[in-house]
């Protein structure tokens, strides 16, 4: 069975797609079947990864509505190796349309029960808001990873996710919990970002990943090419930074070595 980990934060901005996206094609450079769900509407992941979302003839919006089955909406992503069940501006609507649904909140997790089993890891890229879209990807992982900047409102938002998190523990998905806080566009000049993650290591020291992501060029013109930055340009920090992040879910939940260098 596969591990099913949202990547979510309320708060936009924060790298929440970069991650998806970058993590994904990681978790594949090292031979692992990898999934990527695009909950969002803007379909950002969808367009990252190489897969042009006004083409699309199914998406995650007809899954959601039961409209399709999950396996006929997934496609391939060739260039970054891993599959990918896309999203486009129709999700906006299907939020809408959910409402007249009985267990609206478990549709996702119904659809991934039927492909969870083809995969090592399947991650889920969360629109920046907790609307019905969050709270369906919510009840399908079984645990959050939270990308945040390391500035004056982050703690604050974290605060209230981690509220929501422990609710939606409490009521549907009991499985629920945080697979870790990873701290993003790290610049390790600024005394005010060295002083969030001080804190951040104090009050949550098991939860915050070793790996730091850092503010990177390569990494912020990848997206624009449609393709992870492991393919743009291996050799850069964002690239190393994923990889490393990779690493450490693989040694957490596999107990597995990642290579220092892929090929």
């Amino acid at each position: 069975m596969g591990k099913i980990i949202a990547i979510a934060n309320q708060k936009g901005g924060v790298g929440k797609t970069t991650t998806c996206i970058n993590l994904a094609a990681s978790l594949a450079a090292t031979k692992r079947k990898v999934l990527l769900v695009d909950m969002d509407p803007q379909g950002n992941a969808t367009m990252g990864s190489g897969i042009n979302k006004s083409q699309l003839s199914l998406t995650s919006c007809d899954v959601l509505l039961n409209e399709c089955s999950i396996q006929d909406a997934i496609v391939r992503s060739e260039q970054a190796e891993f599959d990918i069940l896309p999203a486009n501006g129709d999700l906006t609507a299907a939020e809408v349309s959910l409402i007249e649904f009985q267990h609206r909140e478990a549709r996702l997790r119904e659809a991934l029960l039927t492909v969870e089993d083809k995969y090592h890891y399947i991650l889920i890229d969360c629109p920046p808001s907790l609307n019905m879209l969050t709270l369906n990807a919510l009840v399908a992982a079984q645990s959050v990873m939270i990308p945040m900047q390391c500035e004056y409102y982050a703690l604050e938002g974290l605060t209230a996710l981690l509220e929501t998190i422990n609710k939606i523990q409490a009521s549907v998905n009991p499985e629920l919990n945080v697979e870790g806080l990873l701290r993003t566009m790290f610049d390790p000049r600024n005394n005010l970002a060295n002083d969030v993650s001080g804190q951040l290591l104090v009050h949550f020291p098991k939860k915050v990943y070793r790996t730091v992501i850092p503010r990177n060029v390569r990494l912020a013109e990848a997206p624009s090419h449609g393709t992870p930055v492991i393919q743009y340009d291996k050799t850069s920090r964002g690239a190393r930074a994923y990889l490393a992040l990779a690493g450490e879910i693989l040694r957490k939940h596999e107990g597995a070595t990642l290579l220092s260098k892929v090929n």
